[in-house]
């Protein structure tokens, strides 16, 4: 059988739906039942090398890449990836970012790992929301199954977006263990340092996060922040502008990326993750930092608690002081720390990249199958 993605996102320096869809690919390789098959990467012509998973190139997958002309984008999704499926149709396409060809008739597998565009429009330009909405809710509606990674996230699926329940299937997203795949003891000595990985949205309310580290920093004066991320703020927010205004511009770095051996380093640093976001389909980075050992703070909504139990502190999500308290108290109150990381080995259990990929797999398989 033969397996068409769409691995635009793997191109350029992945992050999101890019680092996602690579570890798919990698968990596939430990899969007997996906060296069946033949896999067909679609990429834009022209584009930054593709960043495949070294490791598949030595591996037992069968693996094609495409180059496929005519720019990138949705013209190149609608118009020239069509017409290249249309051209030599594999059994079944996987789009694993929210929207995929419409004027197609092979069988397609969709993921949409939120609908932050539906449910907060004033969130995103408009002809970003407009464009999304449409081809979103065109996709799902022809999709043979649409993933997603939380039951909050199908949830809204099925309400908004009008898709029978039985087609939507949630399968939470993996992590990426230490070496060793072994969670670091509590007690390991940290730094004054916070940390936020993950795209910076407005949601995100990084500004907020500033201004409680910067509360801290007024008793701590060798506290850190680390911010990682590509800014997508919109309206626009100059987070070294807002670190500025706040008295710590000496102690922030703000970067818009860092290669996975750098962040990795972060994580091992970190003494807290913060992420007071107000809207997600899952949230994968403060997992990761979890699984480092590293106590996270993250905002308090329904989705926050479905992914991460009772392994993290709750704060509302625009509460500055109780954010400020939040971060003193995990960076600085060992039994407090070791509270919640006592309780990660239980939340970190539920997510495997191995698992994810094998239903994910087993989707595809299934779409391709289906009369």
């Amino acid at each position: 059988m033969q397996i068409g993605i769409d691995a635009r996102e793997l191109c350029g320096r992945p992050t999101g739906v890019g680092r996602y869809l690579a570890h798919l690919l990698t968990s596939w390789d430990s899969v007997p039942e996906a060296s069946a098959h033949r896999l067909v990467l679609f990429v834009p012509a022209g584009e930054p090398g593709n960043s495949l998973p070294a490791r598949l190139n030595a591996s037992a997958l069968t693996v094609e890449t495409r180059s496929i002309p005519g720019g990138s984008g949705t013209w190149w999704e609608q118009v020239h990836l069509a017409a290249a499926l249309r051209s030599s149709p594999p059994d079944v396409l996987f789009a694993p970012a929210y929207t995929a060809p419409l004027a197609v008739r092979v069988p397609t597998v969709l993921t949409i790992h939120d609908l932050s565009f539906l449910a907060h429009p004033e969130w995103f330009p408009l002809r970003m929301r407009v464009r999304q909405r449409l081809v979103t809710t065109a996709a799902a509606r022809r999709a043979r199954c649409v993933l997603t990674d939380s039951d909050f996230s199908r949830d809204e699926i099925v309400r908004r977006l009008g898709i029978a329940g039985a087609r939507v299937r949630v399968v939470p997203l993996g992590l990426t263990r230490p070496a060793g795949d072994r969670l670091p003891s509590p007690d390991r000595v940290r730094q004054p340092l916070v940390l936020f990985v993950g795209s910076i949205f407005n949601r995100r309310h990084l500004p907020e996060m500033i201004r409680a580290v910067a509360d801290v920093a007024t008793r701590h004066p060798d506290i850190r922040l680390e911010v990682v991320g590509d800014n997508r703020t919109y309206p626009h927010q100059d987070l070294r502008e807002v670190a500025q205004s706040a008295g710590i511009a000496e102690r922030t770095s703000v970067r818009s990326y860092v290669t996975d051996d750098v962040l990795a380093g972060l994580y091992a640093r970190a003494g807290v993750f913060v992420f007071l976001s107000d809207y997600e389909g899952f949230g994968l980075t403060p997992l990761e930092a979890l699984s480092y050992g590293v106590p996270i703070l993250v905002g308090d909504t329904p989705v926050a608690r479905e992914v991460y139990g009772d392994a993290a502190r709750y704060v509302a999500t625009t509460d500055v002081p109780g954010a400020a308290e939040a971060i003193e108290t995990l960076l600085f109150d060992a039994e407090a720390r070791a509270g919640v990381i006592a309780r990660a080995p239980g939340t970190l259990a539920r997510y495997s990249w191995d698992r994810a990929g094998r239903q994910t797999l087993s989707a595809l398989l299934d779409a391709a199958r289906h009369d």
